[in-house]
Formats: C-alpha cells, structure tokens, sequence
C-alpha cells in the first residue's frame, strides 16, 4: 500500500506539471525551441529528436533547434534539463538508459527520474534482441536456457559495455532464468559483432541496428527479441516471452520529456503533436530503419513507465552492485 503511494506521488510529480494548462499553451511556442540530445550525433536518440523537430518545427510554425550535449554517460545534457527553466523552451530526447539506468549506475547523476522532469509523451520503443552465430544450436530461448543448464557457466554471451542495455539485458536474463553464464562485454559495437559474425563468441544481447543487414543475409540468427511484442520488421522472431521465458521484457523505450513543473497546456500540445507525427508512413519507416517501432502515450503513462523502468532496472543494478564513478 505504501509503495503504491510513493509511486502514485511520483508519477503525478513527473506527469503533471504545471498549473498553467490552456492559457500557458495558446501563444506557446513564441520563440526558437530547444530540444536536448544527451549523446553525440548520428545514433537513434539523435535521429528521434530530428524527427520530432522537423514535424513540430511544421506544425507548430516556430524554429525546433536539436543541440547534441554528449559527455558523461549521457549526465551532462540529462542534467541541463532537469535545472532549465520550465517554460516549454528546454525540452530533450530521453530513452530507458538516461532517464531509468542512470541514476542508479552512477553514483553522482545529479537527478532523480521520478521528480526532476515533466513526462511528455513516448516515441518509439526499441527491443534488445537476442542473435547468434548460425552455427549456435539453439533456434529458441528455451533452448538457449537448456545449453546453459547443461554446462553451467561455460555458455558465453557477448554484449555491449558494462551498464548498456544489451548488458543489463544479459544481467537479466541470467537472473530471471537463473543461469550460470559468462558475460562478455565489449568496448563497442563493431568488436562484438565482428566477433559474433567470427563465431568467437557464439551468441549476443545487442539492439537490432548494427546486426539487421546480417540477420537479413542469414550471416546472423535471431533467436528473440526481449520486448513485449515483435518486431515490425522481424515478424517471424517471436519475443522471448513467448519462446521460453514468461514475462521476460526489456526494452528501451524513447520519449520526450522537459523540466519538471512544465505547464500542463504546453505538455498537452505537444503530446498531441507527438501522436499525430506517429500516424504517418514516414515516420514509422525512419524509426524501424533505427531499429525501432513507433510507440505513442499519454503523459501520465510515460510517467509511469519512468517509474516502472527505474524500478526494475535500479534494484537489478542494486543486486549486481554495479557502480561507475
């Protein structure tokens, strides 16, 4: 009873916002525009937020400037935004690993996800998938458990650096199919697939962009993806819920967010923009090229899933005492 109180007080403290709702909102926006990017340019949060602005720079007939702010882990930009102004001005392109990792694998991120910002509606949702060396036995997640039961700690499981989603998402599912596996991570991207591809390490976690062109060619397999639902262009994968691990769900989810006590008109108009951008053709191609499937929310429910994703994510990072200084 409790931690459902403290939860509904956070949501309401993220979703809500501000008092000054459609009076806010009528002249809203007056001036240029800024939306945040916490990483450098070229990666998904980077083309999300161009996407957003583009169609919020049309349909709202005023300049929506994208400032990439790396450094840090993502801290730097991410705390900008939690000290700005909340006039609507200062807005930033958020995902699972800024606003609900973060916090909890840094010891000085400097903000707290169920307070420090104003949910404003989601973008796109992004699977961890799960993809092997063709030469991996396996074909399921059921599979894949059975293997690593057999030879207890002898599987080997690439993913991205320490603290990543494909990491946390390795952590997770070592934990929730209570494996003794091995966990490699990887500098980067490029090593893990060349070794992936070399079948040095015999299956992965890692998000879908860098492997789509080698799944499609057969050079790479993928067993599952870990979100809640398939992919758009990868139908025939089945989640890994439904291949052998109930309930299994990671995925990193993209949104917009401001500062927190951001006028509730100004949140409103801008959600609507966000869920009518989601209707078009284009929009939905460019985010699967990302690896992506657009995904569409109310403030409160973004708000939600904040809490919900910080929740799961913090208590895992708790349990494997993780911690980047």
């Amino acid at each position: 009873m409790l931690q459902a109180l403290k939860i509904g007080l956070a949501v309401a403290a993220i979703a809500v916002g501000g008092l000054l709702g459609p009076a806010a909102a009528q002249d809203y926006p007056a001036r240029a525009v800024k939306i945040i990017v916490p990483f450098g340019a070229g990666g998904p949060a980077d083309l999300y937020a161009r996407i957003i602005g583009q169609h919020l720079q049309e349909s709202l007939k005023q300049s929506f400037v994208i400032e990439n702010r790396p450094g840090a882990g993502a801290l730097i930009g991410t705390g900008e935004v939690a000290k700005a102004a909340p006039d609507g001005y200062t807005l930033m392109m958020a995902h699972t690993g800024t606003i609900s990792i973060n916090p909890s694998l840094y010891a000085n991120a400097g903000y707290d996800p169920r307070k420090d910002f104003t949910a404003i509606g989601m973008i796109a949702s992004m699977p961890v998938a799960l993809i092997a060396h063709p030469s991996f036995p396996a074909k399921t997640v059921a599979d894949v458990i059975a293997i690593a039961k057999k030879d207890p700690g002898k599987l080997n499981f690439g993913t991205s650096a320490i603290g990543t989603g494909g990491y946390l998402t390795a952590e997770y599912f070592k934990s929730a199919a209570d494996l003794q596996m091995q966990i490699v991570p990887y500098r980067g991207t490029a090593p893990l697939m060349n070794d992936l591809i070399g079948g040095h390490v015999p299956v992965s976690f890692g998000v879908l962009p860098p492997a789509m062109g080698n799944i499609q060619s057969g050079t790479l397999r993928a067993i599952a993806v870990t979100g809640p639902r398939r992919f758009s262009l990868l139908p025939d994968v089945p989640t890994a819920a439904e291949s052998g691990l109930p309930g299994f769900d990671s995925v990193l989810l993209y949104g917009l967010i401001g500062p927190p006590g951001m006028p509730a008109g100004i949140v409103d108009r801008l959600n609507k923009e966000l869920r009518a951008m989601a209707d078009t053709d284009l929009v939905k191609q460019r985010v699967q090229a990302e690896g992506g499937d657009v995904l569409t929310s109310t403030p409160a429910e973004y708000a939600q899933s904040i809490v919900r994703e910080e929740a799961k994510w913090s208590a895992l990072i708790r349990k494997l005492n993780l911690r980047v200084d």
